[in-house]
């Protein structure tokens, strides 16, 4: 099968506005990881506190989803925080308990560059912000016109495309606590995110709540980003409407486990060779990218200690072998052993389970997998005992759907986010 990979879309907008006032919530020492020593600062009902620090880019520990709200709730699908339904159990590691303590302000999801004041930058998919806060009303303000998944109260909101403006998630809530989540849908070639803060009106940011204890990664291509995810069929192209990284297997099965979540993921791109026909298809393969924080900023270096993830999921090699310029069996396997390295540099204790699929079949998917077994094995021989592979089936396009350009459909994405939480569930004990 040849795939159909995406091309610069437009973006859709939506104009809402509100009138409260700004908090530009970046207080890192609340927001990032738990042993950074960022400044903070804290604000009274309505106010500015603080803006955007500088150095080191810094890791969001909240849940992609997948555990960071303490609060509950219904919906479907994979929650960004509260619990929705098939995903499982309950959201957040600390509850209402623990998020009570500390600073006012925000907890950022994923890689975070927090260097320009203004406010924090991001780009990777399913990249966001999490927060509580008191009162009756909540908007955000955002530069860069991208699509986020919303979720409220742990209930699931009308998608929101961002205007640049006040962008309006809730008015008329009862006076109260509440959590508020933010969750990048697009992904990276769709241009940069910027968090300019929250408007609460006469209400008033809270402490985040805690981060879960269990974290995972997700290295992948345009599956892993939600392509077409949200698409009628396999007829239809690219667009930025049916991406959707908040019901992507990697997301659906984090939250099963109750686990944190960063994905590094972009449309396109393969370990050696990118999708396409084309003399330049193996020029910036995905391991270009790994170690940024904003994928399009070469100078954009992660700080990989800011999250350490106790398993490290690999799903790429679909577009190596979907075109006519595939890499040889030797360069292929000599990439992914070179990748395999660098993330074990990266994370010297976590599990690495390396998969492909579920676009791929026949020829292609047995070269595939033999070159990412063979590549596994090599590290295994090398001493490192905590690297494996796991299987994940083809696609079954009659029975459960497409999405856009054969991508899988979102009953795809719940059977593989299955099988990844029986394998995590298996290793770890999740």
């Amino acid at each position: 099968m040849r795939l159909r990979l995406p091309s610069q879309a437009l973006r859709s907008r939506r104009a809402v506005t509100t009138r409260s006032a700004l908090i530009s919530c970046v207080l890192l020492s609340a927001a990032c990881s738990d042993d950074s020593d960022s400044p903070s600062a804290s604000a009274g009902t309505g106010g500015m506190i603080g803006a955007a620090g500088a150095g080191t880019p810094m890791a969001g520990t909240g849940g992609d989803g997948n555990g960071g709200s303490g609060t509950s709730g219904g919906g479907s699908g994979p929650g960004a925080g509260g619990t929705t339904g098939d995903g499982g159990g309950s959201a957040g590691a600390g509850g209402s308990g623990a998020a009570d303590q500390g600073e006012p302000g925000v907890r950022f999801v994923g890689r975070v560059d927090t260097t320009d004041a203004a406010g924090a930058r991001f780009a990777w998919s399913g990249t966001g912000i999490i927060a509580r806060f008191s009162g009756t009303e909540v908007a955000v303000r955002m530069n860069g016109a991208q699509q986020y998944t919303v979720v409220l109260d742990g209930e699931v909101q009308a998608k929101l495309t961002t205007t640049g403006g006040a962008d309006a998630i809730a008015t008329g809530l009862a006076d109260g606590e509440h959590a508020v989540e933010i969750y990048r849908r697009t992904e990276a070639n769709q241009g940069e995110s910027q968090f300019l803060g929250f408007e609460l009106g006469a209400g008033q940011l809270l402490a985040p709540p805690a981060a879960p204890e269990r974290r995972i990664e997700v290295i992948g291509d345009s599956i892993s980003c939600g392509y077409g995810n949200e698409g009628a069929d396999e007829t239809c192209g690219f667009t930025p409407d049916t991406e959707n990284h908040y019901l992507t297997y990697g997301a659906i099965a984090a939250r099963n486990v109750g686990a944190d979540l960063v994905t590094v993921a972009w449309s396109g791109k393969g370990v050696v060779c990118n999708y396409g026909d084309e003399a330049t298809a193996c020029t910036e393969p995905m391991p270009l990218y790994y170690d940024r924080t904003l994928p399009n900023r070469a100078d954009s270096v992660w700080d990989f200690a800011q999250y350490q993830p106790q398993a490290v999921v690999i799903n790429l090699g679909t577009n190596d072998f979907s075109t006519a310029v595939d890499p040889t069996d030797e360069e292929f396997v000599s990439a992914y052993v070179e990748l395999l390295e660098r993330v074990r540099t990266a994370y010297p204790d976590a599990l690495i389970l390396c998969t492909v699929g579920p676009l791929l079949n026949g020829a292609d998917l047995t070269t595939a997998r033999t070159d990412i077994t063979t590549a596994v094995q090599q590290r295994i021989d090398a001493g490192d005992d905590q690297v494996q592979t796991f299987e994940l089936a083809p696609q079954d396009g009659a029975t459960d759907g497409l999405g856009c350009d054969y991508h899988p459909s979102l009953v795809t994405h719940e059977k593989m986010a299955d099988v990844l939480t029986s394998k995590l569930a298996a290793e770890l004990g999740w």
